[in-house]
């Protein structure tokens, strides 16, 4: 393949592993499919307008799934570690997008190939994160359940809330992406690459240098900010459920933003407007990307990818 043209632009685009998932009664590999040959139906859209693409996706859905599959066979087979599962997310969800991508392509005439990245996160051993683990895996369990998993297997367990009990797992900050330069050099060879599935294989250095998995889930959407900011990505772009972002969202002064700084971006989040479980993060991510250095991002649903990178949808934000 031959390496793009200095005019080209690069835009690493991070689409949810909810996203992949209509509803709870098409929840199946093939409904998965189906939504991921949507998806890529419209990032082929971005490369026929001249873009460059990285891909990135959540797994947090599929992750519970094969969870849930470990708890079910735990009688007659052993436990598979969450960074292991992880990395078998990556390689389904990347496979599912890069099949998806593949037929578009060809489909439509372009020479492109997509390639799907296995990829590593460095965290740090001592992110306070690991002290107060907060992020919910796999299923409910009764006291007693959780209770002998946490003697048995080291579990963290935490009450939810009248629910029941769950497993949870630290959420730490990404420090480093440790496949960055080979990515690099597949974009700059023109492939289009899926990469930092799921926010990445979380990963810690020891002291003698090795790599080594850590059970930890690291947010996608902040790990694809820094995989944006380390491959001076020109916009950062976040694929999500609704078309542009919105204040006051499910109020009667609900009003879409087209376009705000990271000024702005502060204030509302200071105001309480994103909420951690939706688009807080998403924002939180966008203003990390823009003060490493990032030119523009946008956030945006599927169907609206092309048009926003027109400047005709979603909502723009710019550094001050």
């Amino acid at each position: 393949m031959t390496p793009p043209s200095p005019s080209k632009k690069l835009a690493v685009l991070a689409i949810g592993g909810n996203s992949l998932i209509r509803d709870k009664d098409h929840q199946k590999v093939a409904d998965q499919f189906e939504v991921a040959r949507e998806t890529c139906s419209h990032i082929r859209e971005m490369i026929e307008h001249g873009w460059d693409v990285v891909v990135t996706h959540g797994n947090g859905p599929q992750v519970g799934f094969i969870l849930r599959r470990c708890e079910l066979a735990s009688p007659e087979l052993h436990p598979v570690p969450l960074d292991s599962i992880g990395a078998d997310t990556q390689g389904s969800l990347g496979y599912m997008i890069q099949q998806s991508l593949a037929n578009e392509f060809s489909r439509h005439g372009l020479t492109k190939q997509p390639v799907t990245v296995v990829t590593q996160v460095r965290v740090d051993a001592e992110d306070p994160a690991f002290g107060e683990p907060s992020k919910p895996i796999g299923s409910f369990m009764d006291e007693a359940t959780a209770k002998k998993h946490a003697e048995e297997d080291g579990w963290q367990i935490k009450e939810d809330a009248g629910r029941g009990w769950r497993r949870v797992v630290a959420s730490p900050l990404p420090k480093e992406i440790i496949e960055r330069t080979a990515i690099q050099n597949l974009v700059d060879s023109g492939f289009v690459v899926v990469a930092v599935g799921g926010g990445g294989i979380p990963v810690v250095r020891k002291a003698n240098g090795d790599l080594d998995g850590v059970a930890a889930v690291i947010d996608k959407d902040y790990a694809t900010a820094l995989l944006a900011a380390r491959l001076n990505a020109d916009r950062f772009i976040v694929s999500t459920a609704v078309d542009q972002v919105y204040v006051d969202f499910g109020k009667p002064t609900q009003r879409g933003v087209s376009k705000m700084t990271v000024s702005e971006a502060k204030k509302f989040l200071d105001e309480g407007q994103f909420p951690a479980g939706s688009m807080g993060p998403k924002i939180k991510a966008v203003i990390n990307y823009l003060i490493s250095g990032g030119k523009e991002a946008i956030i945006t649903s599927p169907d609206k990818l092309a048009e926003a990178l027109e400047g005709r949808a979603g909502t723009f934000i710019v550094p001050d």
